[in-house]
Formats: C-alpha cells, structure tokens, sequence
C-alpha cells in the first residue's frame, strides 16, 4: 500500500471529519422521520403533512440535544480514555529511553511531541489520541516497552505519532462520540420497553417505542460499520507512514508480531476505545477469516499488515 503523503492525509482526514460531523446529525434527522412515519401509519388523520409536522417540530430539540452531547464528550474524551485504559503519565525520570525515542521522531517529523502515558500491563499494545497539540498523547504499555528492542519500539512510537499527524485521532474520536449517542438511545429504549413499557404494550404505549428501539439499533449498526472502517484503513496508512519516518519497515513488522502473541489489555473493556490502539487489545472475536464478518472488525488482519510491510 503507497503512503500517500502527509499533507494529503491530513486533508482526506479532516474532510472526513466533517462529513462525519454532517453524517451523524442526517442519520439521526432521517431515522426520526421514520420513526413518526411508521407511529403515526396507525392514526385515524393519517398523512404525509402530519409527519412532517411532526418532525420539523422535533428538529429543534434533536440538535440540541446533539450539541450538548458532543461538547460534553469533546471536552471530556482524555478523561474517558484515561479511565477506560487505566493509563496514566509516564514522567521522563521513569523512563529516560522512550522519551528520547519519541523527541528523536518528533524533531525529525517537525512535530510537537506530544504527552506519554504508560498502561502498567505486560501485555503489548499502544495507542494514541487527543483533538489538538495540547491533548495529544502516545500511551505505551509497560510490556510493550519492557519486550520490545530499541528499533520496534521507535517503529511502534513512529505509528502513533503518524496517527497524531494524519489527525486520525480526531477523527476516531468524533465517530466514537457519535457512536455513543446510538448506543445511549439504543440502550435507554430498551429499558424502557423491558421495565416500563410492557405493562402498557396493550394499548399501544410499547409499539412507538419498540419502532424507535428498531430504528435506534439501525443508526447504531451504520454508524458502527462506518466507524470499523474508518478504524481499518487508519491502521494501513499508520503502518506506511511509520515506516517512512522510521525508514525502517521491517522493524515495525518484527514490533507487529511480537504484539500479535499477546495484545490483551485487561483494563480496556470498550470497543470504541479498543478500536484506538495498534491491534484490538483483546475484545473483537480474532476470526476475520470471511469478508463479512471482517465489515465488523477495528483492525485489518496483522498478518496482512505484516505482509504489506515487508513489501514496502
């Protein structure tokens, strides 16, 4: 696979990003029409004019309600992150060696080097993440570190930080919110049609929310499927950009399949989050053998990615 190029990247990616910005809010605008079509098929003064009625005056209340969650998420994604992998700041006079591998790589990509947090687990895995130079972060795990020689670990570093310069982060990070906002309405509709709405089914209580819970789950199941995509190509395009910067291709393939034997981080029990680190930290099912259920997999093969590395 040809790395593109930096600037390129950075462009393709921040497009994304806001088509994705534009995605989600027309998923949620259109899934609602369809909900007070097939709600209000029932009424007696059934008509096309009554839905529309009734969703321009949802309108309002949809976006608000988008806004809020995503500013909230947005501000507090670091802390989320943090909790989710149970990592914390890696200080220089802890370990002298990665912070002079990662300033190496950063002066010689002219970038800002951005935060190290370690994951004490001996597993190995690493991921990044951040919306700007003042949240970025490269978070390594205290196995990956210990296991790996000089040369992985910068192959390893020279990933993540390509990641940071494709603004990949960014755009992982507005799909994971989006994402969560399927999977809130999704969940919360199912209680509510377990425990509170079972006992009113006969009078029609349960049908409007049962329609929501189907149409909920189906913005849930594309916004996943565009997210995992989003997640696989990253982790090509990461792979090549490392070995440009590192010039050393083979080093990350010797790092990758270190990290194939033992990618579990026992910490991480989120799938949106997993989908940031450099293989799945041990929750997506490995088979990725038939093309469909791949469509559901953060991460292409590692084997695949190997294979395209020793090619390079």
């Amino acid at each position: 696979m040809n790395y593109t190029g930096l600037q390129s990247q950075i462009w393709k990616n921040n497009t994304r990003s806001v088509l994705l910005l534009l995605m989600f809010p027309l998923v949620f605008f259109l899934l609602t029409w369809v909900f007070f079509f097939f709600n209000l098929i029932q009424h007696e003064n059934y008509s096309v004019e009554l839905v529309n009625r009734n969703f321009l005056l949802t309108i309002p209340w949809i976006t608000i309600g988008v806004v809020i969650w995503f500013t909230i998420a947005w501000f507090s994604h670091s802390a989320m992150i943090r909790t989710a992998t149970d990592s914390r700041p890696l200080q220089r006079n802890e370990n002298k060696r990665v912070y002079n591998l990662v300033e190496n790589l950063c002066i010689s990509a002219g970038m800002t080097m951005p935060a190290i947090n370690i994951i004490e687990d001996d597993s190995l895995n690493a991921f990044a993440s951040g919306i700007d130079t003042k949240s970025y972060t490269v978070s390594l795990s205290r196995g990956i570190i210990d296991k790996l020689n000089d040369e992985e670990l910068e192959a390893v570093i020279g990933h993540e930080l390509t990641h940071i310069r494709n603004r990949d982060v960014r755009l992982l990070i507005i799909s994971i919110v989006f994402v969560g906002i399927f999977a809130f309405i999704s969940q919360a509709l199912f209680r509510t049609m377990r425990f509170g709405s079972l006992g009113r089914a006969k009078k029609g209580g349960g049908y409007g929310i049962l329609i929501a819970m189907v149409l909920a789950a189906v913005g849930y199941l594309l916004a996943s499927l565009f997210r995992f995509a989003i997640s696989r190509n990253r982790e090509y395009m990461a792979d090549a950009g490392s070995a440009e910067l590192t010039k050393r291709p083979l080093a990350l393939a010797s790092a990758l399949r270190k990290i194939s034997v033992d990618p579990t981080i026992e910490a991480v029990k989120r799938k949106d989050v997993a989908q940031l680190f450099i293989e799945n930290p041990g929750i997506e099912d490995k088979n990725r053998s038939f093309s469909f259920g791949s469509l559901f997999s953060t991460h292409p093969p590692i084997s695949k990615r190997i294979e395209l590395l020793e090619q390079f």
